[in-house]
């Protein structure tokens, strides 16, 4: 068969990104050949519900003939030009001026990247060239939140607060330093949303005066954190750290790869509080993940400042695919789907998601709920009062997401045992219910285990 060549192809010569090797070798490759609306199909002929837009990133759903049809228009006419020696093309000019109108504030300068990771490594690029633009070359510290990812590049690694993207790489640096997560289920100080903001304010503040006010550069935060756990921060703690670091003059970077383009309700995740970050970073939805493509947006003074500093030479920073005119025309197309009628559909869906994974909550091995919008997480336990997470021997991760690929959902399966959700905005009701209801089956097949059985409170 066809797909035993290619499961043997793949095993010889493809690395997957973020998997054990070994254990890659031993399991093979689950190949998709097709997708449609919410759903794809893998090469055995099953259709699968996709709950997790691939990667956070196919807002708009699989099989959109006018996304397909912008790109080949592109190819057609114009398919490669480079931003290099002030050259351009109307499709990346177009699409950085409607991103300026529409994000919050004066976030009106657009640096185009090929994805969420760099675009996080870029901006540290870019703050370090700003503050030795205003005479303080020491400003040269970066905190972050410990449960945080942004991105893979070895510098973003860096920023990003999860040990599997430590492990063996040096990384972080010295000059990357972390606080703790507001992370509300497992804080030591309980649920109180109030107590939990004001000790990330304290942590932060103690961190700044720590380091030395003069000496920090940046704070990285995404509004919800995603590879962390769909961690869900208190209402009004966004807005508390933003006008901390204002307090201090440290730049503020709002890390909305993951909830950009409509994931959590609006637009922007920094719309729900109002806030506007200095630099913001976004990816995946921005091309609802049909081609590569990622974004840093510069409020007015921070471009400002690195102009004026740079003067007559060269900002020294740049990537051959910046700008690429087909993923900015791909992604003036995602946007007008967007705004015409799938952001609409995907709030709506995401209020019956919410409700739906929400009446989850009685089953045994449930602990919490959480999410907002069409981003959202169930953590399971064997204890609920004392929170006891799944043990490691039953291997969460891998048999989870193997019990939900044959119930014909695909979810994000982590390893500390909490499923993920960020279905695509095309959901209808029916496909929404039957998350939820393949969701409770998984659960039910897990709470048979004999392993996790023997563990159960």
């Amino acid at each position: 068969m066809l797909s035993n060549s290619l499961a043997e192809l793949d095993r010889r010569h493809l690395i997957h990104p973020v998997s054990s090797f070994r254990g890659h070798e031993q399991r093979g490759v689950r190949i998709l050949t097709g997708g449609q609306g919410a759903t794809v199909t893998d090469s055995e002929g099953r259709s699968l519900i996709d709950g997790f837009a691939g990667l956070w990133c196919v807002n708009a759903g699989y099989g959109h003939e006018s996304i397909v049809e912008a790109a080949a228009e592109q190819m057609r006419k114009l398919p490669y030009a480079t931003g290099y020696f002030d050259l351009g093309a109307e499709a990346p000019i177009r699409f950085a001026a409607a991103l300026a109108e529409r994000a919050p504030g004066d976030l009106n300068h657009v640096y185009f990247t090929l994805g969420g990771s760099d675009a996080v490594d870029s901006t540290i690029r870019f703050i370090r060239y700003y503050w030795h633009a205003k005479g303080q070359p020491g400003r040269d510290q970066f905190i972050s939140v410990a449960n945080g990812y942004h991105g893979s590049t070895t510098m973003g690694a860096g920023l990003t607060a999860l040990p599997g993207f430590h492990d063996g790489f040096g990384v972080p640096y010295d000059w990357q330093h972390k606080i703790s997560s507001h992370y509300l289920y497992r804080n030591p100080l309980g649920s109180d949303p109030q107590a939990v903001t004001d000790a990330s304010v304290a942590e932060l503040r103690a961190k700044i005066e720590a380091i030395g006010p003069d000496r920090v550069a940046a704070f990285y935060v995404e509004p919800i954190q995603g590879s962390g756990g769909v961690l869900v921060p208190p209402q009004g703690w966004i807005k508390a750290m933003r006008d901390l670091c204002a307090e201090y003059g440290v730049l503020f970077v709002a890390d909305e790869v993951i909830t950009g383009f409509g994931r959590t309700g609006p637009l922007f995740a920094c719309q729900d509080e109002g806030i506007v970050p200095d630099l913001m970073t976004t990816a995946k939805g921005l091309t609802s993940g049909y081609v590569p493509m990622g974004a840093v947006l510069m409020r007015d003074h921070v471009y400002e400042t690195i102009a004026d500093g740079a003067g007559a030479k060269a900002v020294g920073h740049g990537f051959t695919y910046s700008a690429h005119p087909v993923s900015a025309a791909v992604a003036l197309e995602v946007l007008a789907l967007y705004e015409g009628g799938l952001l609409e559909n995907g709030r709506r869906a995401g209020a019956r998601l919410q409700a739906g994974l929400e009446s989850l909550r009685d089953h045994p091995l449930v602990g919490d709920v959480r999410g907002r919008g069409m981003l959202a997480a169930v953590e399971l336990v064997v204890d609920k009062d004392a929170k006891t997470p799944l043990p490691p021997e039953v291997q969460p991760a891998t048999r989870l997401f193997d019990r939900a690929w044959e119930q014909g959902l695909i979810v994000r399966s982590f390893a500390q045992g909490i499923f993920g959700y960020a279905p695509p905005f095309c959901c209808t009701d029916e496909q929404i219910d039957q998350i939820v209801a393949r969701t409770r089956k998984v659960l039910d097949l897990t709470l048979e285990d004999p392993e996790i059985r023997a563990v159960l409170r």
